[in-house]
C-alpha cells in the first residue's frame, strides 16, 4: 500500500508528489495521458507562484527560459500612469510556457524518484478508516492511506466521490492553439493591435519557428466536443481579423470557456483535490497553473506530516480553511475581471471608471496583491500583522538569503535575538540565527510554505505555536 496517490501528472500533481516526497512520503502519480501534454494552456507565473519556485530550489533553471513583464496591467489589462512596487524580490510577471515548468517540475520529481504511471485513468474510487482503493482502467487496483484528485476541470475523482461542484457553465469561449501563418509578422502585429482595441480576447504571438500562439473568440460548444479543427480556427480568426493570416500546420487546437465552479468541499474522507479539480474560473488576469501550485503547496507539508504521525490535530483541515476563500476570491476577480474586458458600453463605462479610481494610492498595488496572491493571509491567530503573511525573501548580514534555506521543505525559526531554542522540535523545523536589516520583527517562525506562523522575542507563546504548527516536541 502506497502513502498517498496523486491523480493527474499536471503541475499541481507534480508538485504536491515533489513536495511529499521531501518528507520520505511514499507516493506515486497517476495519469490517464500516455505523454505529457503539449497544450500551452498557460503563458505565465505571478509572483507569488515564482516565490515558491524559489523556496524549492527551481527558478534557476526556470528563469532564463522565460521573459520577465511588469506586473502593471494584469487586472483587466488596465495600466496605470505609476507603476506599482510589489512588496517582494520578484516584482514582475514570468512569461514561460507551460510545459517548460511541467517539464523542470518532471525533472525534480525523477531526481526524487517518484514514478509516474501513465495511460491510466481512474475509473472507481472507495474508501475505509485505513485507506483508499482507486480502480483503475487497465482493470487493476491501486490502495493508498490517501489520495489526492488534481486531474483537472473534469476530475474524475471529484465526479466519483459525488463532490458538488456549483457555479456557472461557460458563457464565453476561445479557440487556444499554435500554427504556422503566411502573413508576414509586421502584418499580423498591426492587425492584432487594430483588432484588440475593441475585441480583448483575441490575439497571436509568434513563439518561434514560424510559429505562432492564437487565441480567437468562438462559439460556446457544448461539453465533451471534439477539439477544434484548422478550419474552426480560420473561421475564427476571419470573422474578427478580416483575414485567416493563412494559418496552416496547427501543432495543436483546444478550447476554453470562463465557467466558474468551486467545490463545496476539498476533502471527503481520506481523498482530497487540489488544482482545477477544485476550481474553475475564466482566464482573465493570466492566473492559469498558479492557484494549482499554490494549492500544492499548502497541501504538501500538512499531508506529509499527517502520514508521517507527526501532525498537531486538525492540521490537515487548515488546507480547506485556507485554500478554499482564497479560490473563492479568485473566481470573484476572475469573474470581475471577464465583465470589465467585455465591449458593451455598460462594461466599458465602469472600465473607464475603474481606471480612474486605480490611480488612487494604494487602489492598484491592492488589486495587484490579489492577482499575484502576495496578498493572500491566512487565519493563524491574533497578534502582529505579519501573522498570516508570507514572508519575502530577505538577505541576512553573513550574505545568505532566505529562501534557499526553505529548500528542504522544512519550517524555519528565525531568530535575531540569539536567544532562543528549538528543543524538541529539530527533526521538522531549521533554527536560522541571523539578522537581517529586511525583518519585521526579533524572531520569525515560518511555516514550510512561507507563511509566518509566530513573532516576538521568544516567551510562552513560541512553543504553542511550534506545537500548533508541528505537533507536539519529541521526547
Amino acid at each position: 500500500m502506497h502513502d498517498v496517490i496523486v491523480v493527474g501528472a499536471g503541475p499541481t500533481g507534480i508538485m504536491l508528489a515533489n513536495e511529499l516526497k521531501l518528507h520520505g512520503v511514499d507516493v506515486v502519480v497517476l495519469d490517464r495521458d500516455l505523454e505529457p501534454n503539449p497544450m500551452v494552456r498557460s503563458m505565465g507565473l505571478h509572483a507569488r507562484s515564482i516565490e515558491i519556485l524559489e523556496m524549492r530550489g527551481l527558478l534557476d533553471d526556470l528563469l532564463p527560459q522565460g521573459t520577465t513583464h511588469p506586473a502593471d496591467g494584469f487586472f483587466a489589462g488596465i495600466r496605470t500612469s505609476k507603476p506599482v512596487e510589489l512588496d517582494t524580490t520578484y516584482p514582475y510577471t514570468l512569461a514561460i510556457p507551460q510545459p517548460l515548468v511541467e517539464e523542470a517540475l518532471r525533472e525534480r520529481a525523477d531526481e526524487l524518484g517518484i514514478p509516474i504511471r501513465r495511460g491510466v485513468e481512474a475509473i472507481g474510487v472507495s474508501q475505509d478508516a485505513m485507506g483508499v482503493d482507486v480502480g483503475l482502467s487497465d482493470g487493476t487496483t491501486l490502495r493508498a492511506r490517501w489520495v489526492v484528485g488534481c486531474d483537472g476541470g473534469r476530475s474524475a475523482v471529484r465526479r466519483l466521490l459525488d463532490i458538488p461542484f456549483p457555479g456557472e457553465p461557460a458563457r464565453r469561449q476561445w479557440i487556444l492553439g499554435e500554427a504556422e501563418l503566411t502573413t508576414p509578422l509586421d502584418e499580423v502585429m498591426a492587425v492584432i493591435q487594430r483588432v484588440h482595441q475593441t475585441h480583448r480576447g483575441f490575439g497571436a504571438g509568434p513563439v518561434g519557428d514560424g510559429v505562432y500562439r492564437i487565441v480567437a473568440a468562438a462559439e460556446v460548444a457544448d461539453e465533451g466536443a471534439p477539439p477544434p479543427t484548422l478550419e474552426d480556427l480560420r473561421t475564427q480568426l476571419t470573422a474578427y481579423a478580416g483575414t485567416d493570416f493563412g494559418a496552416h500546420s496547427p501543432r495543436w487546437l483546444s478550447r476554453f470557456g470562463d465557467a466558474t465552479r468551486l467545490a463545496e468541499h476539498y476533502r471527503i474522507g481520506r481523498v482530497l483535490l487540489a488544482g482545477d479539480a477544485a476550481h474553475v474560473h475564466p482566464p482573465q488576469g493570466g492566473q492559469g497553473l498558479n492557484p494549482g501550485l499554490q494549492d500544492a503547496f499548502n497541501l504538501g507539508w500538512k499531508l506529509a506530516a499527517t502520514v508521517c504521525g507527526t501532525a498537531p490535530e486538525g492540521l490537515l483541515d487548515t488546507y480547506e480553511s485556507e485554500r478554499h476563500p482564497v479560490a473563492q476570491e479568485v473566481l470573484t476577480v476572475t469573474r470581475a475581471q471577464a465583465e470589465l474586458q467585455s465591449p458593451e458600453p455598460g462594461a466599458q463605462a465602469v472600465r473607464t471608471l475603474l481606471a480612474e479610481v486605480m490611480e488612487l494610492p494604494g487602489v492598484h498595488a491592492h488589486l495587484l496583491g490579489k492577482i499575484t496572491s502576495l496578498g493572500v493571509r491566512y487565519a493563524v491567530g491574533e497578534g502582529s500583522d505579519l501573522l498570516g503573511r508570507r514572508q519575502r525573501d530577505v538577505t541576512f548580514t553573513s550574505g545568505r538569503r532566505l529562501y534557499p534555506l526553505l529548500h528542504s521543505g522544512r519550517g524555519v525559526l528565525v531568530d535575531q535575538t540569539g536567544a532562543l531554542s528549538l528543543e524538541g522540535w529539530v527533526d521538522r523545523v531549521d533554527l536560522v540565527a541571523e539578522r537581517s536589516d529586511e525583518l519585521g520583527a526579533p524572531a520569525l517562525l515560518l511555516r514550510p510554505d512561507g507563511h509566518v506562523v509566530w513573532s516576538g522575542d521568544g516567551g510562552p507563546d513560541l512553543p504553542e505555536a511550534l506545537v500548533r504548527w508541528f505537533g507536539v516536541a519529541a521526547g
